[in-house]
């Protein structure tokens, strides 16, 4: 089982942070090299049996932007299955406050599958329903070789229907560091998962709740 440590960036101004990207050398590096689309539905029982326990079951499906569009025909599509154990957070050493300066660090197992639709069926007989759904168009970005501090680090900024993020992930000192370059510190980390920042969102704006995805099917302009 991997360990993933990761941290979120909230981004308020979108043409600055891609200037930051540039300045610090940060070149798209992820599959294919594009932006993708990603829909994920999360899957628990009817009475939240692993949210409870702090566990995640995800089916997400990635498609590659083609042409400025998502979901386009012919766009080879990626599923992933997640399964996330309880989150653990690391305060970082000279804040008092848990609620800064931590990282996000979670035992995950994740694997690629061919039939969602069937493995849905399974979810469904074993008493577990995709209960809530949210989308976001993420691109990866990484550091030349060059920079050996960065090694492992991915930077994923995710333009979502609440706004605009981005996940560092990797070790934590590279986390920090990447952070620090592109302008934001430890006070600015956001460890939330984007369903805990929807509830936050509609409870704001005085909405319902349902799932977090773009209206009409269009994506939010940055």
């Amino acid at each position: 089982m991997a360990r993933e440590t990761e941290i979120k960036l909230r981004i308020s101004d979108v043409r600055a942070f891609h200037r930051a990207l540039k300045r610090i050398g940060a070149r798209p590096g992820g599959p294919g090299s594009s932006k993708v689309h990603e829909e994920n539905v999360i899957f628990d029982t009817p009475q939240g049996g692993l949210a409870k326990h702090g566990q995640l079951l995800r089916i997400r499906t990635e498609t590659p932007e083609i042409r400025g569009k998502a979901k386009t025909t012919g766009a080879k599509q990626r599923v992933v299955l997640t399964f996330k154990q309880p989150m653990v957070q690391t305060p970082v050493a000279g804040l008092q406050s848990s609620s800064y300066g931590s990282y996000k660090i979670r035992e995950e197992i994740e694997l690629e599958v061919t039939d969602p639709g069937n493995l849905t069926r399974i979810f469904e007989g074993l008493g577990m329903s995709g209960w809530f759904r949210y989308e976001k168009y993420r691109t990866t970005f990484r550091l030349p070789d060059s920079k050996a501090w960065a090694n492992g680090l991915l930077i994923e900024l995710d333009e979502t229907p609440i706004g605009t993020f981005v996940e560092l992930e990797g070790p934590s000192p590279a986390i920090d560091r990447a952070a620090e370059e592109l302008g934001f510190t430890k006070h600015d980390y956001v460890l939330k998962s984007y369903l805990r920042l929807y509830m936050e969102d509609c409870r704001r704006k005085g909405e319902e709740p349902r799932h977090m995805v773009f209206p009409n099917g269009k994506r939010r302009s940055p």
